[in-house]
């Protein structure tokens, strides 16, 4: 997400006296999904590195690989 000294300050909407919904520049929506994305991503990036390594000689893998094409 890039600085924007004219970014626009969320609008908050309200329903009965109560926030119910904010209103946010395109832009940082768009930083606020990639960041979660990124954070998601090294979430299972962390639980592939704590599963034990598991190998296939190749002979094997080929013996049970059926192509899709």
């Amino acid at each position: 997400m890039r600085a924007n000294s004219n970014r626009k300050k969320p609008e908050i909407i309200l329903r009965d006296g109560k926030p119910r919904a904010v209103i946010i520049d395109i832009d940082e929506y768009q930083g606020i999904l990639e960041r979660l994305e990124d954070a998601e991503d090294l979430r299972v990036l962390e639980e592939m590195r704590r599963k034990p390594l598991e190998f296939k000689r190749l002979e094997d893998f080929l013996d049970e690989y059926t192509p899709s094409v």
